[in-house]
């Protein structure tokens, strides 16, 4: 009994890790790695598949965040939330670093946002509107990203320490763990939004 916890995180790590990105890239037959970006994410996806894989990925990058975090639910639910915040952190670091591509992963948005959903669906909605805000205003989906990424520990600091507040402080760490991870995930795009060489997000013309 007292190996499920840990059998429950692999399992949610190995869930995390499987790269539909890559995969989508396969079915054009192409290696997404080596074409826009190098990144087997929702965004180059889009870029080089096309809207239609790059929906599915994005769906199923979301899942592979949610699942874990239900499964830690269902069969944790007395841990006091620690068991699925721990799924969500193994599946989020199996997208960014998969075993099977030499640790070589995505930058995690989408798993993030399948495990806020499982988590903390209130502030999914909060960090969803200041993606979008933030995107419609620059066009960059990196922008974006980090400033969803950063509205996330901000929001949850604000309810966990209001007078009189029940919210367990283990959702705020979550959020700064992975908030933190988001930032340093792109501290290329970063370095190119400094540089003015970062490109706006468009998606590459169908043959």
């Amino acid at each position: 009994m007292s190996d499920q916890p840990v059998i429950t995180l692999i399992l949610a790590y190995l869930i995390g890790s499987v790269p539909f990105g890559l995969l989508a890239g396969k079915l054009k037959g192409i290696d997404i790695r080596k074409e826009g970006s190098g990144n087997i994410g929702t965004t180059n996806v889009f870029r080089i598949c096309g809207k239609e894989l790059g929906f599915i990925v994005f769906a199923l990058d979301v899942l592979k965040g949610l699942v874990p975090v239900l499964v830690g639910k269902h069969f944790f639910s007395g841990s006091d939330g620690l068991i699925p915040i721990l799924c969500g952190v193994a599946a989020i670091l199996g997208h960014n670093f998969p075993v099977w591509l030499k640790f070589k992963g995505g930058k995690g948005i989408a798993t993030s946002a399948g495990v806020l959903g499982g988590l903390l669906p209130w502030a999914l909605l909060f960090a969803f509107a200041t993606w979008v805000l933030s995107f419609a205003v620059t066009r960059y989906v990196s922008i974006a990203s980090i400033f969803a990424a950063v509205s996330l520990p901000v929001t949850l600091g604000i309810q966990t320490f209001l007078p009189g507040s029940t919210r367990p402080i283990a959702y705020f760490i979550f959020t700064v763990v992975i908030g933190l991870l988001a930032v340093w995930r792109h501290r290329a795009n970063i370095a190119r939004l400094r540089a003015g060489t970062e490109n706006r997000f468009t998606r590459k013309p169908q043959a």
